[in-house]
């Protein structure tokens, strides 16, 4: 077997597997709302396929400045694990939403305008930014009283507030109206079904070691 069927045969295991660059992305703003009656929340979403310790992670708006919010109370975040920082105290925006499971972070002050931009930091390193303004030239959608979602999973990272759109109740998201009225659903994303499962991964080691095993056994003869 020569190296170019086996590279074949490995980008087969690959897709056959789910994998991809964007699905093996570490962690993404998934959701944004700059204005609501119950206050203002941004999300984020581990996609990687390993738990992400959050400690050392940070917020900031658009003066993009490491550390300014701390988000090592999240502790350890899960892979597909959704979590939430508001500007309400976390106890009452966990009410507002009926909320179950959720981490969420409260009482931040560098809160989000109409036009501004979310900035996610492990230590110094920017790990995801998005620029939005509905009445500027980034666009996007008007997140007052109801949330951005992106559109599709490959609007995740790319730092372009043209592909999300607004939240509406039963949407794709599962969308719902909290108790104040707004709409959203913190928490959670349909995006973290692209996280690859561990069993997604023995059989994808499975597969190399077919190829592997293939490889020799041609050699031999």
């Amino acid at each position: 077997m020569n190296t170019r069927m086996i590279s074949q045969l490995l980008s087969a295991v690959l897709l056959s597997a789910g994998l991809s660059s964007a699905a093996q992305a570490d962690v993404r703003i998934t959701e944004w709302m700059y204005s609501g009656v119950g206050g203002e929340f941004i999300e984020f979403t581990n996609l990687g396929a390993g738990a992400v310790d959050f400690t050392g992670w940070s917020y900031d708006d658009d003066s993009a400045t490491s550390g300014v919010f701390d988000l090592s109370g999240f502790g350890v975040v899960a892979a597909g694990e959704s979590v939430v920082i508001t500007e309400d105290t976390a106890v009452k925006f966990i009410a507002d939403w009926s909320l179950t499971g959720v981490k969420v972070l409260g009482g931040y002050t560098n809160n989000i305008g109409r036009g501004d931009q979310i900035n996610l930091f492990n230590g110094a390193t920017l790990v995801d930014t998005l620029t939005y303004a509905d009445n500027g030239a980034a666009g996007g959608p008007r997140t007052q009283n109801a949330s951005g979602i992106a559109q599709t999973f490959a609007a995740l990272g790319a730092d372009d507030a043209t592909q999300w759109q607004l939240s509406v109740v039963g949407d794709f998201e599962n969308s719902y109206a909290s108790l104040n009225g707004d709409i959203g659903n913190p928490g959670y994303t349909s995006y973290a079904a692209a996280v690859p499962e561990p069993e997604t991964y023995a059989l994808m080691l499975a597969g190399l070691g077919l190829v592997g095993f293939m490889a020799r056994r041609r050699k031999s003869v």
